[in-house]
């Protein structure tokens, strides 16, 4: 199984299996102190930010406006590394992909 790396809200980093197929919200949403995606997935609250490790960041799939959007309004963006992470699908490409939550805000 695909691997996530990833450095929760409090700073502790964990390896976590990725769901295929599914976005990586998925996969991070029942971790303690992930995401908390409010709204679900439906790219309408940004409770899902995380920022994607340089490295990735060109290996996906670019942001539609919708998600640039909610990112902007944030005092946490970071416009070469947030992503909502409701809008990535986890691929096997993304094997060993390394995010890091983002503040709550």
């Amino acid at each position: 199984m695909p691997i996530i790396h990833v450095i929760d809200s409090e700073g502790e980093e964990h390896t976590v299996e990725g769901q295929l197929g599914l976005s990586l919200m998925e996969s991070l949403r029942d971790l303690d102190d992930g995401v908390l995606a409010l709204c679900g997935g439906m790219c309408s609250c940004a409770t899902c930010h995380c920022y994607i490790e340089e490295s990735w960041v060109s290996s996906l799939p670019e942001r539609q406006d919708d998600e640039l959007e909610l990112l902007e309004d944030l005092e946490s963006f970071k416009d070469d590394q947030s992503r909502l992470t409701c809008q990535v699908e986890f691929t096997e490409d993304m094997d060993g992909i390394r995010v890091e939550i983002a503040p709550d805000e």
